[in-house]
């Protein structure tokens, strides 16, 4: 007699699983939530995409264009971009495109940063999609919708493997008029 196979777990669920929580990362308090495990079994690296894909293949949803923060907005951007057969743009640190550049900055806890997008990076009218790993206090994801509108193009939505809704970014950034999606929430920082 076999035994069945147990029942699939919620997709939420089932990347939370491979999601490592590092307690005191980088500063004391802090629980660092890593997500290198998802992106290291390519079964679970699958099912996150998978899971991004559906979503943006729907034609409402659909971009025109896939930004992505720096740097892990890198990683899931660029396969999202692939997968869609549509562009795909970096937003960098400052200081890291060779070409003219457009910039903002913005705050940190401690401080400020920049980052910057190339000139013709995307062309009034485009409707993009903008991507990163995780939003906390919502800063960069921010700057980044703000690079993208100073060219004229229209942030469709802003998405997100975790949120950490307790800090604020996610609110902020709905606040602001941007939708969110993400798939994994964590209480707490």
């Amino acid at each position: 007699m076999t035994t069945p196979a147990p029942a699939p777990l919620a997709i939420t669920d089932y990347l939370r699983s491979h999601i490592r929580t590092v307690p005191d990362w980088p500063a004391p308090g802090v629980q660092f939530r890593d997500i290198t495990p998802l992106l290291q079994n390519p079964r679970v690296f699958r099912v996150l995409i998978d899971a991004f894909i559906h979503r943006y293949m729907t034609p409402g949803l659909r971009p025109d264009v896939v930004a992505g923060l720096d740097a892990r907005g890198f990683i899931l951007g660029s396969v999202v971009a692939y997968e869609l057969n549509v562009g795909f743009v970096p937003i960098r640190k400052k200081g890291k495109l060779p070409f003219t550049t457009v910039e903002e900055t913005y705050e940190l806890e401690y401080g400020s940063a920049t980052v910057e997008l190339h000139a013709d990076a995307v062309q009034p009218g485009d409707r993009v999609l903008l991507m990163d790993d995780l939003i906390a206090t919502g800063g960069t994801m921010m700057a980044g919708k703000k690079l993208l509108e100073k060219l004229g193009a229209t942030v469709t939505e802003g998405a997100a493997i975790v949120d950490l809704p307790e800090l604020g970014g996610s609110r902020r950034l709905r606040d602001s008029g941007l939708p969110l999606f993400t798939l994994v929430d964590f209480e707490g920082h």
